[in-house]
């Protein structure tokens, strides 16, 4: 899929995305609660008149529809992110210029292998520790006359 239309789908997904929620909100705002909601700030029998007695089962089953497209939509939106973030990006020349121009020269095939000195260590001999001995300071050296 060509850089245009996956960008183009994403954007008309976005906007029926965006519809979506909304219209979600909206329907669920309006159903029903025991201290009936917003419904009752349209008016007691406002939704019962447009949707008939059974206002609660076609509120009900908007919402379902309406969370089903949410969820469809959520997956399908990351899938498509997804594609759009995995395929190249076209440069220009002055682009692709600039990045010859910083990678490292390669040496020439007759110049001498560089060598990298490696550091050794040679391990230094403990004193055996003398189980018997016990330290003693040393004394000054008297200077003589």
């Amino acid at each position: 899929m060509s850089s245009f239309w996956l960008n183009a789908t994403i954007d008309v997904l976005l906007v029926i995305y965006v519809l979506d929620c909304l219209f979600m909100g909206l329907v669920i705002l309006m159903q029903r609660s025991k201290q009936e909601g917003l419904g009752a700030a349209f008016g007691g029998g406002v939704t019962d008149a447009l949707w008939g007695a059974q206002t609660s089962q076609v509120l009900v089953k908007a919402t379902v529809v309406a969370a089903v497209i949410f969820f469809m939509l959520s997956i399908t939106l990351a899938r498509l992110y997804s594609m759009r973030e995995a395929t190249p990006v076209p440069t220009s020349s002055v682009q692709q210029e600039l990045e010859k121009a910083s990678t490292p020269a390669v040496t020439p095939t007759n110049a001498a292998p560089v060598t990298v000195p490696t550091a050794t260590t040679t391990p230094v001999p403990m004193p055996a520790a003398s189980s018997t001995s016990t330290a003693t300071p040393a004394k000054p050296a008297t200077p003589s006359h």
